[in-house]
């Protein structure tokens, strides 16, 4: 197979530099966008932190019960053998508890007495979840601090991004992403080094993009490809950052063999 007749390290000195310039910068430009995307969705699945459920909850929505109302409705602890049983008032209270809109402000609340939440579960149920528990399992779910209760005691209800938002957004990234990824793909065919290489990162630049984008739209009707999201997103990177990599060795390394004979 003869190489073309241009090859980026034909370039010129100073050409090389501001090109090796302008790539640092859209590799700057990758990075800064997987910090945007952590701190642009962080909390969106209303707990702590940056999780797949944020990215889940930003394109499908998420709708769940809170843990502890499931299992304090199915009857827990009645299914744990000789496990002594949660009694009807206090099963009642705290039902009553997890259902209101003032579950964090009634946690510990002093008027309510050997009645506030916080009482009733130090009471009923630490002897299980608690960190030092002498049951494994329990020991998995503690229950000894608000900042323990707070992870199981809400049910959410989070919707996905406006369509507004969402076509907005759609319309910025597929402009600005394609027309990157293209030029890339472009710059990559300068290049005489790892042809396989190049070839599958194209094919993970253009295919993680599309399949990025299109489950955007695809999760507010199928919520698992809100997961693709995440899928389609680090292949795009993988690629486009595959593709600087090429490029900058093309510029700065050695002439290889295929240089070589082709010369």
């Amino acid at each position: 197979m003869s190489a073309p007749p241009f090859r980026l390290r034909d370039l010129p000195l100073a050409t090389r530099v501001g090109t090796t310039c302008l790539l640092l910068v859209v590799c700057g430009g990758l990075v800064a966008s997987a910090f945007h995307l952590r701190e642009h969705h962080a909390g969106r699945d209303e707990r702590p932190g940056f999780s797949l459920d944020d990215v889940r909850g930003a394109y499908a929505g998420i709708t769940s019960r809170a843990p502890l109302l499931v299992a304090l409705e199915a009857g827990h602890p009645s299914e744990i053998e000789d496990a002594a049983p949660l009694p009807d008032a206090a099963r009642t209270a705290l039902l009553d508890w997890l259902g209101s809109d003032r579950i964090g402000e009634t946690y510990d609340d002093l008027d309510l007495g050997d009645a506030a939440p916080a009482e009733l579960l130090a009471a009923h149920c630490l002897a299980c979840h608690a960190r030092r528990a002498a049951d494994p399992v329990g020991q998995e779910i503690p229950l000894e601090y608000w900042d323990d209760v707070k992870r199981v005691a809400f049910s959410r209800d989070v919707a996905p991004a406006d369509v507004e938002i969402l076509l907005a957004s759609t319309h910025t990234h597929a402009l600005a992403l394609g027309t990157l990824g293209l030029l890339l793909a472009t710059i990559a065919l300068a290049t005489a080094r790892a042809p396989r290489l190049r070839s599958t990162c194209v094919v993970l630049c253009g295919a993680g993009l599309a399949l990025d984008l299109a489950s955007w739209w695809l999760a507010r009707t199928w919520p698992a490809f809100a997961d693709a999201v995440v899928v389609g997103g680090v292949a795009f990177a993988s690629g486009a950052g595959g593709l600087l990599l090429l490029v900058l060795a093309e510029l700065w390394l050695p002439r290889g063999r295929e240089h070589a004979g082709a010369s």
